[in-house]
């Protein structure tokens, strides 16, 4: 039996040297990135980035192109393509799950060994929160750019319509604009027109990077109106017209939607305590005369 106990503690030291020299590895393998022309991580991101950073040095290697094309188009819907990569989403997914593991097991522990099928479950919600939440900050992105887009193109239709070209109307729509995502996106048009990229192309640019048919609709038909020479002022009005019945639109959609949204919390929660209130003193007078004995 000693030497049973001897051969285990000499593969569990080995085992534990490994594991730390693995670690170890991971961690100095994630060169310092440069950071300069990024924007700030995400708060989750920032807080674990000195685990997030060896991991998506090791995933570069494991990550296919399809994989890595799929999540920068996510990022991209949510506007975080400049400030996190494919490799570096997903290590925070996967330091989120380890996470969660730990946190289950550490709640369990008082209780003894952590079932495994619990260990399971709570690593995959850990990874599933940030994809859930990229997901909610892709479609809040969304609403908000239908919501400002109708006010950033009457500004643009009026500074069209009184002399100036189209670059610098969207310069006038950026500075007076209010602050939101279709203020950010503008602003990387007017940069890269400032930094000779052809306008068809921006503009293209900006309707791959949004991904509504709003804003393709725009684009096209700012396209179609350069390449026939025509005047920018009817097709801004038009589509400026355009969006904002759609805007109303979607709010009478909303309003109608909103009764049958609330019928199930009234059915499970309001319904049975208001039947309960008004029952009690008939069952209580039931009581009293025996009629329920």
């Amino acid at each position: 039996m000693s030497a049973w106990l001897v051969v285990a503690m000499g593969a569990g030291a080995a085992s534990a040297m490994a594991a730390f020299l693995w670690v170890a590895s991971v961690l100095r393998a994630g060169a310092p990135e440069d950071r300069r022309y990024k924007d700030r991580p995400p708060t989750f991101w920032r807080l674990a980035w000195p685990l997030t950073q060896p991991l998506a040095a090791h995933l570069g290697a494991w990550t296919s192109a399809r994989t890595r094309f799929v999540q920068l188009e996510r990022l991209r819907r949510a506007g975080l393509e400049h400030t996190l990569t494919p490799e570096q989403f997903l290590a925070g997914r996967l330091v989120a799950g380890l996470l969660a593991l730990a946190c289950a097991a550490l709640v369990w522990s008082p209780r003894g060994t952590p079932p495994l099928a619990l260990l399971a479950v709570a690593a995959l919600l850990g990874q599933a929160l940030p994809a859930s939440w990229l997901r909610d900050r892709a479609e809040a992105r969304r609403r908000a750019v239908l919501r400002e887009l109708p006010f950033y193109l009457d500004v643009i239709t009026l500074a069209v319509e009184s002399g100036l070209n189209l670059p610098v109307a969207l310069a006038q729509a950026v500075d007076k604009g209010p602050r939101g995502p279709l203020r950010i996106e503008l602003g990387r048009v007017l940069r890269d027109l400032k930094a000779g990229r052809p306008r068809a192309e921006a503009l293209r640019a900006l309707g791959d990077r949004l991904a509504t048919p709003a804003v393709s609709s725009l684009v096209a038909a700012l396209l179609v109106a350069e390449k026939q020479g025509s005047s920018l002022g009817p097709v801004l009005r038009a589509q400026a017209e355009q969006r904002r019945n759609e805007r109303f639109l979607r709010a009478e959609k909303l309003a109608m939607e909103a009764p049958v949204k609330m019928l199930p919390p009234l059915l499970i929660f309001v319904f049975p305590c208001t039947f309960l209130i008004l029952l009690f003193p008939v069952a209580s007078r039931f009581l009293e005369e025996g009629w329920l004995r």
